[in-house]
């Protein structure tokens, strides 16, 4: 009866734009599996999105069964320090939890920014590992 139970596993996608202004737009794709949620992110994380992507996330987060973060940045053209805050943000919810985060399929423009920021180093990941890699 193992097919069975396979059968109530069910990936649900969300795909919901965050910011657009002008031809600007953060799109957000979310799954969850378990306690992993995955999000994808496309457009430019800056002043502009990071307040509502924020506050996305940490609604995402509201759900304590959330252990594991995947951040999929291989849609994310440009990164500034409001980008870098809302990523250490999260990282310190799940911390918190003794869960974690995992950056996967950055540019390397952004991978460059996470580097020079220490992002890498505090997540106990090596850049680079997984650039291009968009498994959500």
């Amino acid at each position: 009866m193992q097919g069975a139970k396979n059968l109530h596993r069910i990936h649900l996608w969300y795909a919901i734009y965050l910011y657009v202004k002008g031809d600007a737009c953060m799109q957000i794709k979310t799954r969850r599996d378990g306690a992993v949620l995955a999000v994808h992110l496309t457009g430019e994380l800056d002043h502009h999105s990071a307040a509502p992507l924020r506050a996305e996330l940490d609604a995402l987060l509201q759900d304590d069964g959330i252990g594991h973060l995947v951040l999929d940045l291989g849609g994310v053209s440009f990164m500034d320090s409001s980008g870098l805050g809302v990523v250490l943000g999260r990282y310190k919810i799940l911390k918190a939890r003794r869960g974690s985060l995992r950056i996967i399929g950055a540019s390397k423009p952004v991978e460059r920014i996470l580097k020079m920021a220490g992002v890498y180093a505090l997540l106990g990941q090596q850049e680079g590992m997984e650039r291009g890699a968009s498994h959500v």
